[in-house]
């Protein structure tokens, strides 16, 4: 059955939440160096009366809240770190930076990882175990896991039994709790390829080597290597984002430099586009008598695997607390990904998505959008959830 009372103390706490995720939002930081962000969440640790560990390598903070008897001590996280890129969705917290924005929701997961630290502290009579809060910057590809596991995340803390994370999506019904076991979200690498070839006037390319048609040819070419070469039921996703070249119209540039991603949901599809990229690249400038060079720059964000148990386990609470018409199996791993994977690796848990489509609108932008928006209400059910794990028994 549905647990209304920790539903009713989530709700009780929604508005310093709502007030710390807007302002996370309008003072969004990127990367590693999140100094801001890591004192507002110092700050609201202290008056929770919880010291708040702050990193060395990174902006990371860590806290502790010790429960009244023996159990388990389950790792609780939320990423800090925003985008760099413009926001146009016109709130009136909008972002304040200019070309920074808080497009995947890590305000609302901090917000929500705070307001969970209130309703445990009035918990703790009932929290058999420990909780420790991992407030992580460095997520959208600077790998502010990695730091904190180097750091010593896991033994400093430790031992832990157990790990959970939660994410917003705007593209999922608001309040809805979806996970799966095994495989849920893809590894990440990045690409840079730069196609030589002569620059010279527009009118005469025979007399120039234009790279324009041999890059245009490679990213096609790439588009045919993974649906020829990589299992159809083992997918992998490579996007080719950014194409660079020229300066004028009526100029043949010599060289096009192009960038891109590597998704895959299994390190064989991954191993095998990492080893043909650089080869189909080459080869297809080679037929133009133009040159290619490769750099692969791995993010090296593993596949995110969820423990089998510990999925099935999390699915439970998020039964027993919202019931059934809230809570789905996902039914395929998403493209994206995640560092919470090296967590996972180290430590049984594992990694939900929590639905926040804004109300009323019809086609929510999606995460990484610049028109990126929550539906603020969602963020009582984040806090329960994070909650309601800490207070399970074992799994």
């Amino acid at each position: 059955m549905p647990d209304p009372v920790l539903l009713e103390e989530a709700g009780a706490v929604m508005e310093q939440a709502v007030d710390v995720r807007r302002r996370l939002h309008s003072h969004p930081e990127i990367g590693l160096e999140l100094p801001d962000t890591q004192q507002l969440v110092v700050g609201q640790l202290r008056d929770l009366g919880l010291e708040g560990h702050e990193g060395v390598s990174c902006c990371s903070v860590v806290a502790v809240i010790e429960g009244n008897d023996e159990g388990p001590t389950t790792l609780l996280r939320a990423d800090m770190d925003a985008l760099e890129m413009p926001e146009d969705t016109g709130v009136d917290f909008g972002s304040e930076i200019r070309g920074r924005m808080h497009a995947c929701g890590h305000d609302a997961h901090v917000a929500m990882l705070l307001g969970a630290a209130r309703v445990l502290k009035s918990r703790r009579r009932d929290l058999k175990g420990r909780v420790v809060l991992m407030f992580q910057p460095g997520e959208e590809g600077h790998d502010g896991a990695k730091h904190m596991l180097d750091e010593g995340l896991l033994d400093t803390y430790g031992p832990i039994q157990r790990a959970f994370a939660l994410h917003v999506s705007s593209m999922i019904p608001s309040g809805l709790i979806t996970t799966r076991a095994g495989t849920i979200m893809a590894s990440a690498d990045e690409f840079a390829i730069t196609v030589t070839g002569r620059g010279g006037h527009a009118s005469m390319p025979h007399d120039a080597l234009d790279p324009i048609p041999a890059a245009c040819q490679i990213v096609t070419s790439i588009q045919s290597m993974v649906t020829r070469m990589v299992p159809v039921f083992d997918p992998a996703v490579v996007t080719v984002s950014t194409f660079h070249a020229g300066t004028a119209q009526n100029v043949i540039p010599e060289r096009v430099v192009m960038t891109g991603t590597i998704r895959a949901v299994s390190d064989a599809s991954r191993d095998i586009v990492l080893s043909r990229l650089g080869e189909l690249a080459q080869d297809t400038a080679a037929a133009h008598g133009c040159a290619a060079t490769v750099d692969m720059m791995p993010c090296n964000y593993p596949v995110t695997v969820n423990d089998a148990d510990f999925a099935e386990h999390t699915l439970a609470v998020a039964n027993d607390l919202v019931g059934p018409e809230k809570v789905s199996r996902l039914p395929s791993p998403v493209m994206g990904a995640e560092d919470w994977s090296h967590v996972l690796q180290a430590v049984p848990g594992s990694i939900a998505f929590l639905g926040a489509a804004p109300p009323g609108v019809d086609r929510p932008a999606p995460n990484h959008s610049n028109r990126f928006m929550i539906d603020e209400d969602a963020m009582a059910t984040g806090i329960a959830i994070y909650a309601a794990i800490a207070l399970s028994p074992q799994s």
